[in-house]
């Protein structure tokens, strides 16, 4: 064999991934350990540091396993306040949406998730250069994603919307993923936000009034609620302007249903998850729990980008025309029921 040959054939190195020994495989699968052997280690700290005690009992109460476990790690569903600005008339532990002056654990949870990613935000975009770093790169990258998605699903009238998305998707997704951190959940002044009902409502209205303004503000008064009541529906006729009636009083409806399903639909699936990794966690603090956590993490990104998607659509929903030539859906429910009666038909 010539030098040539010897030096232009490949050598496999170990750590390559045609390195016979696998250790590139070892390698890859090192990541996955730490993160199982670190929620493992967590969730230990954390039983250590705050161990379980009976509802309404005191630190070293006898707990019995599995009832007491499971029921000393969460809250059902009332929030625990971290000041309460009114103690003497404190909400019951049964209520799920409270109108008690305080501080609670989940609103204070969430200025700690606002503050973490105003601040991220501004560490990653300080001194914008031309050629970007790493930490400005990663943050155009989400954002320049974010918006083709966003312009992508909700077409080119939701352009200047698309930091209200944005926003809207970070703040939530960062709101459910606090809940998977052991120590949240575990001590009385940290919760998830996004499973307290009384958090989700807020949101949810904030994304409602968002929406009608930017209605009222682009259509006017006159043209907004022309949407809901379409009173230029009777030129073609009283059957036309009826079932026009009907149906934009059925829209007016389904408006007010908007925050109610923005807010439920999170709270649900947050607190279901919360429960189902309080359970776990309680009986096995093992390799099930890891697992929950990943399914978790998931789901709570899935949701993030439903609240934020649907507040996007409603919002270029909520700005769209019905000029009058456009509102043929009375006329054409009119023509399927009335096909025997030419009087009624609009002209």
């Amino acid at each position: 064999m010539s030098s040539e040959q010897v030096a232009t054939e490949p050598v496999a190195t170990p750590g390559t991934p045609d390195a016979p020994d696998g250790s590139s495989r070892r390698r890859s699968l090192r990541p996955a350990f730490l993160l199982v052997a670190a929620v493992i280690l967590l969730d230990i700290v954390a039983y250590l540091a705050f161990p379980p005690f009976p509802k309404g009992g005191a630190p070293g109460d006898a707990c019995p396993f599995p009832e007491c476990f499971i029921t000393s790690t969460l809250e059902f569903p009332a929030v625990h306040p971290v000041i309460d600005f009114d103690p003497a008339n404190a909400p019951g532990a049964d209520q799920l949406v409270t109108f008690h002056p305080s501080i609670s654990a989940t609103l204070f949870t969430m200025w700690i998730v606002m503050a973490i990613v105003l601040i991220g935000a501004w560490s990653l975009t300080r001194g914008g250069q031309l050629v970007p770093k790493r930490g400005q790169n990663v943050f155009e990258f989400v954002y320049e994603f974010l918006r083709d998605f966003g312009i992508g699903l909700a077409g080119p009238t939701a352009r200047p919307y698309i930091p209200i998305f944005i926003g809207a998707f970070l703040l939530v997704l960062f709101d459910n993923w606090i809940g998977l951190v052991p120590p949240v959940g575990r001590v009385p002044f940290l919760r998830a936000p996004s499973s307290d009902a009384n958090i989700t409502i807020g949101m949810a209205l904030v994304s409602f009034l968002i929406f009608h303004v930017e209605g009222f503000r682009h259509l006017g008064v006159r043209g907004y609620l022309g949407k809901f009541f379409p009173l230029y529906e009777f030129r073609n006729g009283i059957g036309a302007g009826v079932i026009a009636m009907f149906v934009g009083l059925i829209e007016l409806l389904l408006e007010f249903v908007k925050p109610v399903t923005l807010s439920m639909r999170l709270f649900g699936n947050i607190y279901g998850g919360e429960v189902a990794l309080g359970v776990i966690t309680s009986l096995t603090i093992a390799i099930f729990p890891v697992a929950l956590l990943l399914l978790d993490g998931m789901l709570n990104a899935i949701q993030a980008l439903i609240f934020s998607i649907l507040t996007l659509v409603f919002i270029t929903l909520a700005i769209e025309s019905h000029h009058e030539e456009e509102g043929h859906a009375a006329e054409d429910v009119l023509a399927t029921i009335s096909d025997d009666s030419p009087k009624l038909q609009p002209a």
